[in-house]
């Protein structure tokens, strides 16, 4: 990992928006881009799949180190199958709440997040880029929004490719998740103290890209100015 390479790390909670707004910002700037969550839903996929329990934290750290995944025009692909849609179910997303709390499935996966990290730089979402994964981050953001509107967000999302849904679900699944993810004792869900909070509740998707152009924009001067 070249420390060298600038990172934009992107945090927040689940179906808060930031990974439309990190892939847009990567494409401005012409950066790689890493969905974190996705490699947790396929690891959550895969062994469903292949028959491993969720809480199998031995079975399933063995399985996300040999996961033969690939990224590619906005499709993901297990072992060569297109599972774009398939990781996005709300189910696998339960699952991938539940295997990313297990420390042993963390670490086999951290290389491979490390990997992504490429000139001429790199935009990574997820729930802990800037905490762990890229600390050195040369721009923390906290991107959240209030439970509600992501609840809404989700089943206007799902609505639109035909899949029913039921709001009040969605919303009590939003709220375990958070609950899940903020408790969990490795690597939790929360804003660093260096980060800089983006709260989307009542912002457009473009708003928000610039918002965090903007903030790389500063941050990059600042480092410039400091050398």
């Amino acid at each position: 990992m070249s420390n060298d390479i600038p990172v934009i790390a992107i945090d927040g909670p689940s179906a808060s928006g930031k990974g439309t707004v990190a892939a847009l910002v990567a494409g401005a700037l012409g950066f790689h881009y890493l969905d974190s969550g996705a490699l947790y839903r396929l690891t959550a996929l895969a062994a469903q799949r292949s028959g491993v329990a969720w809480d199998d934290e031995a079975g399933l750290a063995e399985l996300a180190l040999h996961l033969d995944v690939r990224f590619g025009d906005g499709e993901i692909y297990l072992r060569n199958e297109r599972v774009t849609d398939d990781v996005r179910t709300e189910h696998c997303g339960i699952g991938a709440s539940k295997v990313a709390a297990l420390p042993a499935v963390r670490t086999a996966l951290l290389a491979r997040q490390h990997a992504f990290r490429q000139a001429p730089g790199l935009v990574a979402d997820g729930r802990d880029m800037g905490s762990v994964v890229f600390p050195d981050a040369m721009l923390k953001i906290f991107l959240t929004a209030t439970a509600e509107e992501r609840a809404q967000r989700r089943y206007k999302q799902l609505m639109e490719k035909g899949i029913s849904a039921n709001l009040i679900n969605l919303l009590d699944d939003l709220r375990e998740r958070d609950a899940r993810d903020s408790a969990r004792a490795v690597a939790p869900l929360k804003q660093e103290a260096d980060a800089v909070l983006l709260d989307t509740t009542q912002l457009g998707i473009d708003d928000a890209v610039n918002f965090v152009l903007k903030n790389f924009k500063l941050a990059n001067s600042a480092q410039v100015e400091s050398h």
